[in-house]
């Protein structure tokens, strides 16, 4: 499998009034067209790794990699407006909350048919019909009615449907969806990972799934990633999550509550500062 994506030994450190803080530490990661998930604690350098691959980082961030492409093209010496053409074009980003990232003023639909427009061209009219299919394409009953519709009158199920929407406008190659399913209940987040599933496996794109929750990444991907402290501790194919050979892993695998069997108390993770040492 050829890689769309390559990173080797990515290091990210942000400014604070003390010096720079590391964020992420020698991460190397080789993704193709699969389903990989990112796993690990809030502050592991999960979202911020998928940033630095599309250069989205705040210009403050100090970024340093032995390699850092995608399909071949050097993210680092990609000019501006090489950038513009990746983003969205080839690599698409579906974040946490769409109140959150969807414009409030202007209708759901318009925005797919911008995000058509600006990577497509074509008119109004092509661009509204594509807009249209695409809600049909991402299960929404009543596509009209949710292309007129303001961000504030849709579900939250409804408005991560639209930032799928406007994600595939554009036909990536890769998608990064980071948490796009934390701010929804169970059944919706259900919905919602089925659907990815079926729109990346019909258009043969790579997927990184960014999240918190290993049962469910153990059950989407197909190979999994799991951080911690801006390091990858361990990969393995998400079959095999169970049989977890790093201490890391197999904490976070402990402190999961169980519905087989009383627990008293969850455990909690045991924390090595050779972790940080490197593998």
């Amino acid at each position: 499998m050829s890689a769309l994506a390559e990173i080797r030994n990515l290091r990210v450190d942000f400014p604070t009034r003390t010096g720079w803080l590391p964020a992420v530490r020698g991460v190397s990661l080789a993704i193709g067209r699969e389903k990989l998930g990112l796993v690990g604690e809030s502050g592991s350098g999960k979202s911020v790794t998928g940033r630095a691959l599309m250069r989205l980082l705040p210009p403050a961030a100090r970024v340093r990699a032995d390699a850092l492409r995608f399909d071949g093209i050097d993210i680092f010496a990609a000019t501006p407006r090489a950038m513009q053409r990746l983003r969205g074009a080839r690599i698409g980003l579906i974040v946490q909350d769409p109140k959150f990232s969807l414009n409030p003023v202007m209708p759901a639909g318009e925005q797919i048919a911008e995000a058509w427009r600006a990577h497509r061209g074509g008119g109004r009219r092509e661009a509204r019909e594509a807009a249209l299919d695409l809600l049909h394409q991402v299960l929404i009953r009543d596509p009209g009615r949710v292309f007129a519709a303001y961000p504030h009158e849709l579900s939250g199920g409804m408005g991560q449907r639209v930032m799928i929407a406007m994600m595939l406008a554009p036909g990536p190659d890769l998608l990064i969806a980071d948490e796009p399913t934390s701010a929804l209940d169970a059944t919706v987040q259900a919905e919602i990972l089925r659907l990815i599933d079926r729109l990346v496996s019909e258009r043969g794109m790579g997927l990184v799934l960014i999240s918190h929750d290993l049962p469910l990444v153990s059950r989407f991907c197909d190979r999994i990633a799991v951080m911690y402290a801006g390091r990858v501790m361990e990969e393995l194919a998400a079959s095999e999550l169970r049989a977890a050979r790093h201490p890391y892993t197999r904490g976070l695998l402990s402190c999961l509550p169980r519905l087989d069997r009383a627990q008293p108390r969850l455990p909690v993770l045991a924390r090595d500062p050779a972790w940080l040492e490197g593998p």
